[in-house]
């Protein structure tokens, strides 16, 4: 992993190697705690995408996505938790909206943290959570399949769409109300500590002041499925501490080297493609990669299982909780193109 220097790195290092590493295994067993979400707005790590003029730090791609490793490499919980913060702070900051000037300086300065309840957009023309027109606002009906960060988010990004096919994305306070009710929380294979629910909206009115973005579904799927078809950087971060772990075993240092060379090339191509301008046919190329991407963290994380044997089946086993994580990131954001293009990958490997 290359450094980019950046006072934001910097800090995400330290908060990474005086907390969230030394409590990743306790965090991964009784949730992500509160204090870690404190130490996090500290850092001002909220902030990292946010205009300066609002309080954040505008910082280079390089740097946020340097930061988002470094947090999911040390605690994938707490960056996961805190990774669903950044995309309503980037909508409120590109567009201009009541909302923006209420929300956006209290996100970007860590005073507020927010959630996002979005994703099943994606299943269209399937729809979940149904966006209908009321004077004053909307009210939105339907499921929210998979919300994190309940409990510790105070507002959320919640998107529906309309009967003729518009999707309506409006903040709303992360909380049960009336039209509002959360699950339990969800006991999953790995990061059950990210406090994942689903959402049921029965009539859940929201004012018109609240609409940050009305779009065509069509218009959002073309700007959503080339930056999902991206590979994220918590694959890399994983990857290379699981290749951490590897390297300090007494046979595992060849194999370490040997993978991390492979990482690094995938890595430069992943973000080479990312900062290229979105183009017709852009899609299969960036899956490929991020395919290429996820052979290499299976590889990672098999490989840290392998050289900490017994061990690591103990569920306070550094490389077991990696290679949780590690499955995790497999279907995380997934979309239908993208679990063809693995599963294609993978009958043809």
């Amino acid at each position: 992993m290359t450094t980019t220097p950046h006072p934001l790195v910097t800090r995400a290092q330290l908060l990474a190697g005086e907390l969230l590493l030394p409590q990743a295994e306790r965090v991964d067993q009784e949730g992500v705690p509160a204090s870690h979400v404190e130490a996090v707005k500290r850092a001002g790590l909220l902030g990292v995408v946010a205009p300066q003029e609002y309080g954040g730090a505008d910082a280079p791609v390089a740097v946020a996505r340097e930061t988002a490793e470094i947090l999911a490499g040390a605690c994938c919980s707490t960056w996961f938790v805190q990774t669903q913060h950044h995309t309503p702070v980037k909508l409120l900051a590109t567009y201009d909206s009541p909302v923006r000037e209420k929300l956006l300086r209290p996100l970007a300065t860590g005073e507020l943290m927010a959630g996002i309840a979005f994703a099943h957009v994606r299943a269209f023309p399937r729809v979940t959570v149904r966006a209908v027109p009321e004077e004053g606002g909307w009210r939105f009906e339907g499921r929210v399949p998979w919300y994190t960060g309940w409990g510790l988010n105070d507002v959320m990004l919640l998107a529906g769409v309309t009967d003729t096919a518009e999707v309506v994305f409006v903040f709303a306070e992360a909380r049960e109300q009336p039209g509002l009710r959360a699950s339990a929380p969800m006991r999953l294979a790995a990061l059950t500590a990210a406090r994942t629910v689903s959402l049921e909206l029965d009539g859940l009115r929201v004012p018109e002041e609240a609409v940050v973005l009305r779009t065509p579904q069509e218009e959002f799927a073309q700007v959503d499925l080339p930056r999902a078809a991206n590979a994220s950087p918590a694959v890399f971060g994983i990857a290379y501490a699981a290749l951490d772990l590897v390297a300090r075993t007494p046979d595992g240092e060849e194999t370490a080297r040997s993978l991390r060379a492979r990482l690094d090339e995938v890595r430069r191509d992943a973000y080479a493609l990312a900062d290229q301008p979105v183009t017709p046919g852009c899609v299969p190329e960036r899956l490929a990669v991020k395919t290429r991407a996820y052979d290499l963290l299976r590889a990672a994380t098999t490989a840290a299982i392998v050289a900490g044997g017994g061990r690591a089946m103990g569920l306070g086993s550094r490389a077991q909780r990696l290679a949780r994580e590690g499955m995790f990131l497999l279907v995380q954001g997934q979309t239908a193109e993208a679990r063809r293009t693995h599963l294609g990958s993978l009958a043809s490997g």
